[in-house]
């Protein structure tokens, strides 16, 4: 969420841009211009202050504070409190894990058994943990960035390798495009990170995909989970017979 100081920094760019002087904002605000002067540059102001700022220059309000909203940096990394709020509740992870296939609502509760009211709930949570922004009905903006990634030992990874990664191998992976492939072997320490850089292209090149993808209809999508690792490691039992 946008804050008083981004907006009023935002307003101070529009001012320059339609060349209005802080006497000419005076005149518009009926204030003196030392006034204004110190309000801006104290940058924190009520509201009601900031749209007839918005007036004056012939902007709106809502807009400014939209487009102050979409140019905030986007999240690369929860922070650990973060993390452990996600996986605090089994149905915040799910809706938490849907939005970031960027879910509708609609899909939510025609797939899960969950309720718009406990959706809504739900995408109110993550709207204060900092991974969207909600909008009016209902949508949201994913505040993510497109190298997201989570805490390599937070909370949620912890809870994937305690929970999921199990019920993730116990597959065959033999059904319709699936595969499982494990390949070790020693190479150059130079290399190793050009094979890292292919891997993380790939998991981008399927990450744009489903994005593209989201125009189709949903009976034409089915459901699939990447996973792609890469790391100097050696089986416990082989290491013990190591000289």
């Amino acid at each position: 969420m946008s804050t008083t100081a981004d907006l009023i920094t935002a307003v101070k760019k529009e001012l320059k841009a339609a060349q209005m002087t802080y006497a000419d904002l005076a005149r518009e605000l009926d204030m003196a211009e030392s006034s204004v002067k110190r309000m801006l540059a104290k940058g924190d102001m009520p509201l009601s202050r900031v749209d007839a700022i918005c007036r004056a220059l012939k902007l709106d309000f809502a807009e400014l504070a939209r487009r102050v909203a979409d140019a905030q940096p986007l999240v690369r990394e929860l922070t650990v409190d973060q993390e452990r709020a996600v996986v605090a509740d089994e149905k915040l992870l799910l809706v938490a894990i849907n939005v970031l296939s960027q879910w509708t609502l609609e899909q939510m509760t025609s797939s899960y058994r969950l309720s718009e009211a406990e959706v809504v709930k739900y995408l109110a949570q993550l709207d204060r943990i900092g991974i969207i922004e909600l909008k009016p009905l209902n949508r949201y903006r994913l505040k993510l960035a497109k190298t997201f990634r989570w805490r390599p030992h937070g909370p949620v990874m912890q809870y994937f390798r305690e929970h999921v990664v199990l019920d993730y191998f116990s597959g065959g992976f033999d059904g319709p495009a699936e595969g499982l492939l494990l390949v070790h072997g020693s190479i150059s320490r130079a290399l190793a990170p050009s094979f890292l850089e292919r891997l993380q292209r790939v998991a981008q090149d399927f990450a744009q995909q489903h994005q593209a993808d989201q125009k189709l209809k949903p009976s034409e999508l089915h459901g699939y989970t990447l996973l792609l690792g890469m790391r100097s490691w050696e089986f416990q039992a082989f290491a013990r017979q190591r000289r």
